[in-house]
Protein backbone atom coordinates (compact mmCIF):
# COMPACT_ATOMS: atom_id res chain seq x y z
CA UNK A 1 0.00 0.00 0.00
CA UNK A 2 1.67 3.16 -0.98
CA UNK A 3 1.91 5.84 1.39
CA UNK A 4 0.74 9.29 -0.06
CA UNK A 5 2.74 12.19 2.71
CA UNK A 6 2.19 15.83 1.92
CA UNK A 7 5.55 17.69 2.72
CA UNK A 8 5.47 21.52 3.81
CA UNK A 9 8.79 23.69 4.17
CA UNK A 10 8.78 27.34 5.19
CA UNK A 11 11.53 27.71 7.50
CA UNK A 12 13.33 29.95 5.09
CA UNK A 13 12.33 32.80 2.06
CA UNK A 14 11.75 29.60 0.16
CA UNK A 15 7.81 27.85 0.29
CA UNK A 16 7.51 24.94 -0.66
CA UNK A 17 5.04 21.98 -0.95
CA UNK A 18 5.78 18.44 -2.10
CA UNK A 19 3.43 15.61 -2.31
CA UNK A 20 5.49 12.11 -2.38
CA UNK A 21 4.45 8.46 -2.62
CA UNK A 22 6.70 6.05 -0.54
CA UNK A 23 9.29 8.79 -0.37
CA UNK A 24 9.59 9.72 -4.31
CA UNK A 25 8.07 13.16 -5.26
CA UNK A 26 5.34 13.08 -7.48
CA UNK A 27 4.18 16.64 -7.21
CA UNK A 28 5.96 19.97 -6.28
CA UNK A 29 5.39 23.45 -5.97
CA UNK A 30 7.71 26.10 -4.14
CA UNK A 31 8.74 29.68 -4.68
CA UNK A 32 11.78 31.33 -2.86
CA UNK A 33 10.72 34.51 -2.35
CA UNK A 34 12.23 37.62 -0.90
CA UNK A 35 8.94 38.99 0.64
CA UNK A 36 8.15 35.84 2.76
CA UNK A 37 4.90 35.19 1.15
CA UNK A 38 3.99 31.87 2.66
CA UNK A 39 0.81 32.87 4.31
CA UNK A 40 -0.47 33.78 0.71
CA UNK A 41 1.04 30.63 -0.77
CA UNK A 42 1.20 28.19 1.56
CA UNK A 43 -2.62 26.40 1.29
CA UNK A 44 -2.68 27.45 -2.72
CA UNK A 45 0.62 25.51 -3.20
CA UNK A 46 -1.04 22.50 -1.36
CA UNK A 47 -4.16 22.94 -3.21
CA UNK A 48 -2.14 22.63 -6.49
CA UNK A 49 0.20 19.75 -5.86
CA UNK A 50 -3.10 17.35 -5.06
CA UNK A 51 -4.51 19.11 -8.27
CA UNK A 52 -1.54 17.83 -10.13
CA UNK A 53 -1.03 14.57 -8.88
CA UNK A 54 -4.69 13.92 -9.25
CA UNK A 55 -4.94 13.10 -5.77
CA UNK A 56 -7.36 14.24 -2.41
CA UNK A 57 -6.85 15.14 0.64
CA UNK A 58 -8.45 11.19 1.41
CA UNK A 59 -5.52 10.29 -0.12
CA UNK A 60 -2.86 11.46 2.10
CA UNK A 61 -1.91 9.16 5.07
CA UNK A 62 0.59 11.46 6.68
CA UNK A 63 1.68 15.47 7.12
CA UNK A 64 4.78 16.25 7.11
CA UNK A 65 6.47 20.13 8.18
CA UNK A 66 10.16 20.94 8.65
CA UNK A 67 10.63 21.81 12.06
CA UNK A 68 13.46 24.41 12.46
CA UNK A 69 15.51 25.64 13.51
CA UNK A 70 14.66 29.21 11.06
CA UNK A 71 12.72 32.20 10.34
CA UNK A 72 9.50 32.35 13.08
CA UNK A 73 7.31 33.84 11.10
CA UNK A 74 8.03 31.03 8.68
CA UNK A 75 7.94 28.21 11.45
CA UNK A 76 4.55 29.16 12.80
CA UNK A 77 3.30 29.50 9.38
CA UNK A 78 3.96 26.38 8.28
CA UNK A 79 3.24 24.32 11.32
CA UNK A 80 0.13 26.02 12.05
CA UNK A 81 -1.11 24.58 8.67
CA UNK A 82 0.29 21.18 9.29
CA UNK A 83 -1.61 20.76 12.56
CA UNK A 84 -4.88 21.81 11.07
CA UNK A 85 -4.99 19.71 8.62
CA UNK A 86 -3.53 17.14 10.93
CA UNK A 87 -6.64 17.84 13.05
CA UNK A 88 -9.37 18.12 10.64
CA UNK A 89 -8.01 15.18 8.40
CA UNK A 90 -7.39 13.30 11.09
CA UNK A 91 -3.53 12.44 9.80
CA UNK A 92 -0.38 11.47 11.81
CA UNK A 93 1.88 14.50 11.72
CA UNK A 94 6.05 13.89 11.33
CA UNK A 95 8.41 16.28 12.02
CA UNK A 96 11.63 16.65 9.91
CA UNK A 97 15.05 18.17 10.91
CA UNK A 98 15.14 21.54 8.59
CA UNK A 99 19.23 21.03 8.49
CA UNK A 100 19.19 17.35 7.83
CA UNK A 101 17.07 17.71 5.09
CA UNK A 102 19.39 20.56 3.58
CA UNK A 103 21.78 18.99 4.07
CA UNK A 104 20.60 15.63 2.48
CA UNK A 105 20.45 18.33 -1.13
CA UNK A 106 23.80 16.69 -2.01
CA UNK A 107 26.37 14.01 -2.71
CA UNK A 108 29.57 14.10 -1.22
CA UNK A 109 33.29 11.54 -1.20
CA UNK A 110 33.30 9.10 1.68
CA UNK A 111 35.53 11.20 3.85
CA UNK A 112 34.19 14.95 3.10
CA UNK A 113 31.36 16.33 5.53
CA UNK A 114 28.35 18.66 5.15
CA UNK A 115 27.74 21.96 7.15
CA UNK A 116 24.27 23.38 6.23
CA UNK A 117 23.70 26.72 7.46
CA UNK A 118 20.24 28.97 7.58
CA UNK A 119 21.15 32.70 8.10
CA UNK A 120 20.37 33.68 11.46
CA UNK A 121 21.39 37.55 13.19
CA UNK A 122 24.23 39.54 12.00
CA UNK A 123 27.10 36.62 12.09
CA UNK A 124 24.68 34.21 13.18
CA UNK A 125 24.24 30.98 11.54
CA UNK A 126 21.86 27.46 12.99
CA UNK A 127 24.58 25.31 12.33
CA UNK A 128 24.98 20.77 12.12
CA UNK A 129 27.71 19.03 10.48
CA UNK A 130 26.30 15.92 8.66
CA UNK A 131 28.94 12.98 6.86
CA UNK A 132 28.24 11.06 3.99
CA UNK A 133 25.64 9.05 5.10
CA UNK A 134 23.47 12.08 6.42
CA UNK A 135 24.77 10.80 10.06
CA UNK A 136 24.84 13.94 12.69
CA UNK A 137 28.07 14.62 13.82
CA UNK A 138 27.75 17.51 16.03
CA UNK A 139 24.41 18.97 17.55
CA UNK A 140 22.38 22.18 15.68
CA UNK A 141 23.91 25.27 17.45
CA UNK A 142 23.13 29.14 17.13
CA UNK A 143 26.58 30.16 16.63
CA UNK A 144 28.61 33.46 15.62
CA UNK A 145 31.11 32.83 12.91
CA UNK A 146 34.86 33.67 12.68
CA UNK A 147 37.72 32.22 11.29
CA UNK A 148 37.79 29.18 13.31
CA UNK A 149 34.78 27.90 12.91
CA UNK A 150 34.64 24.08 12.04
CA UNK A 151 38.30 24.03 12.29
CA UNK A 152 38.57 20.76 13.61
CA UNK A 153 36.27 19.32 10.38
CA UNK A 154 38.28 21.60 8.01
CA UNK A 155 42.01 20.42 8.83
CA UNK A 156 40.98 17.01 8.41
CA UNK A 157 38.91 16.58 5.38
CA UNK A 158 36.55 18.53 2.75
CA UNK A 159 33.93 20.72 4.05
CA UNK A 160 30.98 21.75 1.77
CA UNK A 161 29.27 24.41 3.26
CA UNK A 162 25.47 25.34 1.41
CA UNK A 163 22.36 26.94 2.78
CA UNK A 164 21.53 30.96 3.03
CA UNK A 165 23.78 31.22 5.69
CA UNK A 166 26.92 29.99 3.47
CA UNK A 167 27.45 32.95 1.49
CA UNK A 168 28.39 35.39 4.80
CA UNK A 169 30.93 32.66 5.60
CA UNK A 170 32.53 32.60 2.73
CA UNK A 171 35.27 35.90 3.55
CA UNK A 172 35.76 34.55 6.56
CA UNK A 173 36.40 30.88 6.66
CA UNK A 174 39.39 30.83 4.11
CA UNK A 175 40.43 27.60 4.29
CA UNK A 176 41.49 25.38 1.68
CA UNK A 177 39.14 22.54 2.52
CA UNK A 178 36.20 25.01 2.54
CA UNK A 179 34.02 24.36 -0.17
CA UNK A 180 30.78 26.73 -0.55
CA UNK A 181 27.86 25.97 -2.70
CA UNK A 182 25.35 28.62 -3.60
CA UNK A 183 21.77 28.54 -4.86
CA UNK A 184 20.78 25.43 -2.05
CA UNK A 185 18.45 26.26 0.33
CA UNK A 186 15.50 23.88 2.32
CA UNK A 187 13.23 22.47 0.04
CA UNK A 188 10.44 20.04 0.24
CA UNK A 189 11.82 18.15 -2.45
CA UNK A 190 14.12 16.44 0.22
CA UNK A 191 11.68 16.25 2.62
CA UNK A 192 10.10 13.16 1.08
CA UNK A 193 12.51 10.60 1.83
CA UNK A 194 13.20 11.31 5.53
CA UNK A 195 9.61 11.57 6.49
CA UNK A 196 8.62 8.68 4.79
CA UNK A 197 11.55 6.56 6.71
CA UNK A 198 9.93 8.41 9.97
CA UNK A 199 6.70 6.92 8.70
CA UNK A 200 7.30 3.45 8.04
CA UNK A 201 9.04 3.57 11.94
CA UNK A 202 6.08 5.10 12.97
CA UNK A 203 8.44 8.09 14.45
CA UNK A 204 5.38 10.94 15.14
CA UNK A 205 4.49 13.53 16.75
CA UNK A 206 1.80 14.42 19.55
CA UNK A 207 0.08 16.87 17.49
CA UNK A 208 -1.59 18.73 20.51
CA UNK A 209 1.79 19.38 22.16
CA UNK A 210 4.29 19.83 18.78
CA UNK A 211 6.19 23.33 18.52
CA UNK A 212 8.55 24.59 16.08
CA UNK A 213 12.63 24.02 16.67
CA UNK A 214 13.38 27.77 17.37
CA UNK A 215 16.45 26.86 19.04
CA UNK A 216 16.74 30.58 20.76
CA UNK A 217 14.05 32.68 21.79
CA UNK A 218 12.45 35.79 20.04
CA UNK A 219 13.87 39.05 20.40
CA UNK A 220 11.48 42.03 19.41
CA UNK A 221 13.21 45.28 18.72
CA UNK A 222 12.65 48.44 19.23
CA UNK A 223 11.50 51.07 16.22
CA UNK A 224 13.85 53.96 16.20
CA UNK A 225 11.50 55.99 15.17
Amino acid sequence: MKAIILNIETTTKNCSVSLASNGQVIAMKEINDESYSHGENLHVFIEDVLKDAAKSFDDIKAMAVSKGPGSYTGLRIGVSAAKGLCFSLDLPLIAVDTLRSLASSIQIDENAVIVPLLDARRMEVYSAVYDSNNTQLREIRAEVIDEHSFSEYLTMSKVYFLGDGAQKCKEIITHENAVFLDGYFPSAQQMAQLSYHKYKISDIEDVAYFEPFYLKDFLITKSKK
